[in-house]
């Protein structure tokens, strides 16, 4: 977009917040889009969304099966022993069969388009978490504060998942 004849960057910043499938690959395919279309993408994980970029659990990822509407399925039975890993094992397959790259191979690809991924600090803080126990593509660890002076930057918009 044009203002007075000079170009203004777009950009996008995800708030990733959970860690389900749904969420983390919702936040993925969205950070991709934006970078295919030529604007800055960058995802901000934050409280269980840090799974999504904690080496011991991005590639252990879930479908929540309680109290998800979107499941179809009576909460009594998404609850049952088994259920959360034999839907999170058939979704898994389900995007084998479309090309989904895992978690971890999304990350590098949004990464080597330009993207950028970042932790909150306060989240880390709670769970203990060092940067060391992150993917190695985290750009860094930011406060609320350091997130915002990000997004003021240009034509931002910001999208909560």
């Amino acid at each position: 977009m044009k203002t007075n004849g000079v170009e203004e960057k777009k950009k996008i910043m995800i708030i990733n917040s959970k860690a389900t499938i749904e969420s983390v690959y919702a936040a993925l395919v969205m950070a991709n889009g934006a970078r295919m279309e030529g604007i800055e993408a960058e995802i901000f994980c934050t409280f269980f969304g840090l799974e999504a970029i904690t080496q011991k659990r991005m590639d252990h990822l879930k479908v929540a099966t309680v109290g998800n509407p979107g499941m179809h399925i009576p909460t009594m039975l998404g609850g049952l022993p088994g259920m959360e890993n034999m839907v999170s094992h058939f979704m898994k397959k389900e995007m084998e069969k479309l090309d989904i790259p895992p978690v971890g191979e999304f990350l590098e690809m949004i990464t080597a388009a330009g993207g950028k991924v970042f932790a909150c600090k306060l989240a880390m803080d709670m769970f203990h978490l060092k940067k060391e126990d992150l993917w190695e593509g985290v750009e860094d660890v930011l406060t609320i504060g350091q997130f915002y002076e990000r997004a003021w930057e240009g034509k931002t918009h910001i999208i909560f998942v």
